[in-house]
């Protein structure tokens, strides 16, 4: 069926916000459950908002997926009441992005490989931020445990996307 330009619009949008809400729910019942209480690592999750991006990244255009993220990074930070939170949101989910769109189009990994590579960037980007933030190069230190961690929590979101995006048709047509 064809829409006109401005209906096809309407739908993209609505897409996204639908998605971007879906991805701020995640985030905010993830964090209901926190992972520290099984692994003492602060600031340890599981990524669950990650399967949101990594299924729009497959079935929709990478700049929709980059605006699903901003704006769930953004609205998280606001629902949470914690602005000072948004540099590492931030800063861990463009790597992240950056390096899951490239690996998604060069075709050689897997999405559970994908997801892996995924998380250790996340990390590694949220600890780049918090050295900026803080000024302090000693954070660095916290980032073999943490990519330690992403092995594990890659691999579970990775599993999960395989399925989520296997069953889950894309939208009217990927662009």
């Amino acid at each position: 069926m064809m829409y006109p330009a401005s209906a096809l619009s309407t739908r993209r949008l609505t897409r996204c916000a639908v998605l971007t809400a879906l991805a701020l729910a995640l985030s905010v019942a993830e964090g209901l459950f926190p992972l520290t209480v099984l692994v003492p690592l602060p600031g340890l999750r599981l990524g669950l908002a990650n399967l949101v991006t990594i299924y729009a990244l497959c079935a929709m255009s990478g700049r929709e997926a980059l605006l699903i993220l901003v704006a769930r990074c953004l609205l998280g930070a606001l629902v949470g009441g914690n602005l000072s939170a948004l540099a590492f949101s931030l800063g861990g989910g463009l790597l992240a992005f950056g390096v899951m769109w490239l690996l998604v189009r060069c075709r050689r990994l897997s999405l559970f490989g994908v997801c892996i590579a995924g998380a250790a960037a996340h990390n590694t980007g949220q600890v780049l931020a918090a050295m900026a933030v803080l000024a302090s190069p000693a954070l660095l230190v916290y980032l073999a445990p943490l990519l330690l961690a992403s092995l594990v929590t890659g691999a579970v979101t990775g599993a999960a996307s395989i399925l989520l995006v296997r069953r889950v048709p894309p939208p009217d047509g990927k662009p």
